[in-house]
């Protein structure tokens, strides 16, 4: 069995919790635990799964430069899923469900950031390309605080192709574009929405572009021309959940875009 090393109290502990991922071995300092430490090891020993305790230099072999808050666990894989999985629409009567769809996000950071943001809003799991993209290592599962390890996530050949696919399964698909002449906050983002968001250099490739819906901008002011992929990724999504009836406070809703004219 392939396995990789996961590192940090956040990813490791939520991948425990998850339950998603074998896990071969825990490793936790030996040298100065803390609490969350102990929790945590406790939590690995109830599972059966061993607890070694190692010296701190050990761990940082082990690391590399990556911060590791004293504990490192050598799990399997990270559990994909299949695109099928995620292309079910919500019935009718439903507030909404969520996909978020990332073309070319190349930075974990981001990837990590919107993967979190994603959880926090309940989608229904992220989509990305297998090719020039980011994908769910150890590196994003620690920048998205263990997000990565409860989120359902497919990796693609082609986004475009996705995107045709989500149409057919009565999906609504939304690319978020700086030039779009329609705000977020105009949208209707409620039902089955897929949110396609792109990556950090020129957002979404042409092709992709072209099998939207509808592009959105979100509404900016000062001199900065463009927000980061992840901050984008949440004030779309946070909007999402608002329109949803989420645990928000609403504001004066604005005259929405209707759907049933773009295609």
């Amino acid at each position: 069995m392939k396995t990789e090393l996961l590192y940090g109290i956040h990813p490791v502990a939520e991948a425990l919790a998850a339950g998603r991922r074998f896990f071969q071995e825990v490793f936790v300092t030996a040298e100065g635990s803390s609490r969350r430490l102990e929790r945590l090891a406790a939590d690995a020993a109830s599972r059966n799964i061993p607890v070694r305790r190692v010296g701190v230099t050990q761990l940082n072999r082990m690391a590399g430069d990556v911060p590791h808050q004293g504990t490192v666990a050598r799990v399997g894989a990270y559990p994909q899923v299949d695109l099928a999985e995620l292309l079910t629409p919500v019935p009718a009567s439903a507030a909404n469900r969520i996909l978020v769809l990332l073309d070319t996000i190349v930075d974990p950071q981001n990837l990590g950031a919107i993967i979190r943001t994603a959880l926090g809003v309940g989608a229904a799991g992220i989509v990305i390309p297998r090719d020039r993209a980011a994908g769910p290592s150890p590196t994003v599962s620690k920048a998205s605080a263990g997000a990565m390890e409860h989120l359902r996530l497919a990796q693609v050949t082609n986004l475009a192709v996705t995107i045709r696919r989500l149409k057919e399964n009565g999906w609504w698909v939304y690319g978020m574009d700086r030039g779009a002449d329609r705000s977020v906050f105009e949208a209707d983002l409620t039902g089955s929405v897929a949110v396609v968001i792109g990556g950090e250099e020129k957002g979404i490739r042409p092709l992709v572009k072209q099998g939207c819906d509808r592009l959105l901008s979100i509404p900016q002011q000062g001199p900065v021309a463009s927000l980061n992929a992840s901050v984008a990724g949440a004030v779309v999504l946070y909007e999402a959940l608002r329109q949803s009836g989420g645990n928000v406070k609403k504001r004066p809703a604005a005259t929405p875009i209707q759907k049933g004219s773009s295609r």
